[in-house]
């Protein structure tokens, strides 16, 4: 009967300590598991530190997540891990959340917490899209100022007989870049 923990960030400039200082104060682990810089979007199944504690893992051990978020970002992927650990006779505990997910309160609470999450991304993602859309329509560009010269590259390209290649190379921008341009202007 082993405790074991995992703890996940999303991205480089952020730390797993104070996950790992919220689980050691209430429980005596075992092992860490974890995955830095890994987004809750990517299946579990894919990320490294969850495949490792997946086959780690034995009846009567007990996995600890300072959330249900760091088990991933949708609700079928973090059922079916939290499902495929009570199979294995895993329980597991969340903190935040504070309940066991191995019992039946628990799955049902992490069926509504996990729901209630996604529908918040989705929501969020909606928000976005609706913000560029309107800037679109306020006439604002989006993205990045362009800086390369289209007539400048094309006529480059045309009066040496360049490659694309060449071209991308003298312009120091990507053989994509070239071929916009080439094709903005030919039209």
């Amino acid at each position: 009967m082993a405790t074991v923990a995992y703890v996940r960030v999303s991205s480089d400039g952020q730390s797993t300590e104070s996950q790992k200082f919220k689980i050691s104060e209430r429980y005596a682990v075992e092992k860490w598991f974890v995955d830095e810089a890994v987004s809750g979007a990517t299946k579990s199944a894919q990320r490294e530190g969850m495949k490792a504690l997946l086959a780690y893992v034995r009846e009567d051990d007990t996995v600890v997540v300072s959330a249900i978020d760091r088990l991933g970002r949708d609700t079928i992927d973090v059922l079916e891990t939290v499902s495929l650990m009570q199979s294995q006779g895993v329980s597991v505990v969340s903190l935040r959340e504070g309940f066991d997910l191995s019992t039946p309160i628990g799955k049902a609470m992490l069926t509504m917490l996990s729901a209630v999450a996604e529908l918040e991304r989705s929501n969020i993602k909606a928000r976005q899209m609706a913000g560029i859309e309107r800037a679109r329509a306020e006439g604002r560009n989006l993205g990045k100022e362009k800086v390369i010269d289209d007539n400048a590259v094309a006529e480059w390209r045309a009066l040496n007989e360049a490659s694309i290649k060449a071209t991308a190379e003298r312009f120091n921008i990507s053989t994509a870049s070239v071929k916009r341009a080439c094709r903005k202007v030919s039209i």
